[in-house]
């Protein structure tokens, strides 16, 4: 199978959107100053974004101190822990056995070495070799850690605790519902870890760890990032993650440092990228203990070319109470049914499951619900085409119909503008002789605003609709970049819908100088009219080129059905009306 690219999370690629944003920002209130030139005048008239995790949040009680040091780790205690009776007695397997979980979502398996996951296989999901999603980072987990390993402040420790033969429940094959215990015990340091597995992503975990009777600062852990970071995109897609109370935190790697304690309430906590997250969920939400993971790696794109390596940087987290843990850990995709049904611990005031996990920026508000509103979202219309694309299609068409009053306000505006036109020359000619710092241009400022009003004219609202739009735009922008459902979803000739064509944005930009072509422009200049009509598209294009093939395939199919309604409403009385005006200035002008 060919490779799968989704470069809506490579790295610069947000910045590269809020550029698109802008310049079309400019260009629509750019369009306002011609206007001013050649046309009537307008009137005179809870987030810690700079917070790094290595300071608590501020709910957060001060975090615990740390230390490489070796015996003082062992003798780290906290009164509230559990008691584990002195052994001295030694438990450990004589050789390296593994153990697989199994239902219809993944497959498992575990190994007795270090009691922890050498492989996560998600079975309804692929990798760009169309072989099923591993989702442990082979890579990174064979540096940093596997997951489900326990990390502790002293590397020895860490290290004895991960390499140690654990002594396990059961080993072959195991069918959910199931459960499954590691034990070892050596020198007085006691450790067992049991997890439990049912028909769901959700895996309970519960890990005791004691040297001496006294609880250890040893947390399990998800430490070295996912099995679908296979492009540098991938790796700059990946985000530390909590929530305290209502707020929720999705933190890139650039701002986590690795090794920085958080110490408070949570209702979750874990690591993720784009479409896949390790997240835990603790049964006791007060003075967790998180530990965030950064550690550098370097990646090789091309097997080919092994010295062109690339610095990335992979994320993990691990989190729990010292001496015993009890959690419960959700491993999978970041899809909405999915997370809305993983409950988590009720606060006042917060969500009862994980939807927060999924980020959706500022426009969270307008694109949660055109993916997963029924009637409207694109969900439902999923529902009835099982197809992605054609559920694009189908919203696009319902949503660019929605706006068809906007676009038919803007021509009577329009028509209004051509007007007022030959009052609205006389005024600026009676001032003309005056300076613009002169206070009588504050006289001709009045008089526009009144030939305004008893005209009923907006000078805006030829923007009003692109306005409106922008937020549609950007809220589908953070939609498909967030949906995992989107994720190699195929329609006609494309492969991925997250993932940029090349053919879309053309045709993209071709729609949209046509629309720009056919739209009347009042009060502007023929010759800007022409500069805006070519170059604005141009510059579209060339930006839209790298965006997801979705998000083309939306505002491509929004230009074409904008077409087919200015084509139609050329031709009523309205439109006629316009043409002719306009036709009547280009006249004028040329005479001139």
């Amino acid at each position: 199978m060919p490779e799968y690219k989704s470069p809506q999370s490579e790295p610069g690629n947000e910045q590269r959107f809020l550029l698109v944003i802008l310049v079309m920002a400019a260009v629509i209130f750019g369009s306002q100053f011609l206007l001013r030139k050649f046309g009537p005048q307008p009137p005179a008239n809870r987030a810690r974004t700079n917070q790094t995790t290595q300071a608590p949040p501020e709910q957060s009680q001060a975090a615990p101190a740390q230390s490489t040091s070796a015996p003082a780790q062992a003798s780290a205690v906290s009164r509230r822990g559990p008691k584990a009776p002195a052994s001295v007695s030694t438990k450990q397997a004589a050789s390296e056995t593994e153990t697989v979980i199994e239902n219809d979502l993944y497959r498992i398996t575990f190994t007795n070495r270090g009691a922890q996951a050498k492989s996560w296989v998600l079975k309804k999901y692929l990798d760009d070799r169309g072989k099923q999603l591993d989702l442990v980072n082979q890579n990174a987990a064979a540096k940093f850690g596997y997951p489900l390993s326990l990390w502790t402040y002293d590397d020895a420790l860490r290290t004895k605790l991960s390499s140690a033969l654990y002594v396990s429940s059961a080993s072959g094959t195991l069918s959910t519902p199931a459960k499954l215990d590691f034990e070892y015990s050596d020198a007085g340091l006691t450790v067992k870890k049991t997890f439990e597995f049912d028909h769901t992503y959700v895996v309970r975990v519960i890990t005791s760890v004691f040297q001496n009777d006294a609880p250890l600062w040893a947390f399990p852990a998800w430490p070295a990032g996912f099995g679908d970071q296979s492009t540098l995109a991938a790796y700059a897609s990946g985000q530390f993650e909590y929530q305290v109370n209502a707020d929720a935190e999705h933190i890139p790697a650039k701002k986590v440092s690795g090794g920085g304690t958080l110490r408070g309430t949570y209702n979750w906590v874990g690591a993720s990228t784009s479409y896949f997250g390790a997240v835990f969920i603790p049964d006791n939400t007060d003075n967790l203990t998180v530990v965030t993971l950064h550690n550098p790696m370097d990646f090789v794109a091309d097997p080919a070319k092994p010295n062109e390596a690339k610095p990335v940087d992979v994320l993990g987290v691990a989190a729990g109470h010292p001496g015993e843990t009890s959690a419960r850990m959700f491993v999978g995709p970041k899809a909405l049914d999915v997370l809305d049904s993983t409950s988590v611990p009720s606060i006042v005031g917060t969500e009862k499951d994980l939807r927060k996990l999924v980020n959706f920026g500022w426009f969270s508000a307008l694109a949660r619900p055109l993916f997963a509103w029924p009637y409207i979202g694109l969900r439902w219309f999923y529902g009835y085409v099982h197809n992605w694309g054609w559920a694009i299609v189908i919203q696009t068409f319902f949503i660019t119909v929605l706006l068809l009053p906007l676009r038919i306000y803007q021509m009577k505006s329009a028509l209004k503008m051509q007007k007022v036109q030959p009052q609205m020359k006389a005024i600026q000619e009676k001032y003309k002789k005056y300076s613009m710092r002169d206070p009588r241009k504050q006289d001709m400022q009045k008089e526009i605003g009144e030939l305004y009003k008893e005209h009923g004219v907006n000078p805006v609202s030829g923007c009003l609709p692109l306005l409106v739009q922008m937020p549609f735009f950007i809220a589908y922008y953070k939609m498909l970049s967030a949906a995992i459902e989107l994720r190699q979803a195929h329609w006609l000739w494309i492969s991925d819908l997250s993932a940029s064509d090349f053919i879309l944005p053309l045709i993209m930009a071709g729609s949209m100088f046509l629309v720009q072509k056919m739209t009347p422009q009042a009060g502007m200049d023929p010759a800007q009219q022409r500069m805006m009509t070519v170059m604005m598209p141009v510059m579209m294009g060339f930006f839209f080129f790298r965006l997801p093939a979705g998000l083309n395939l939306y505002y491509a199919e929004s230009n074409l059905i904008s077409i087919a309604q200015q084509f139609i409403m050329n031709r009523t009385k309205l439109g006629r009306e316009i043409r002719d005006a306009a036709a009547k200035k280009a006249k004028k002008k040329n005479s001139s």
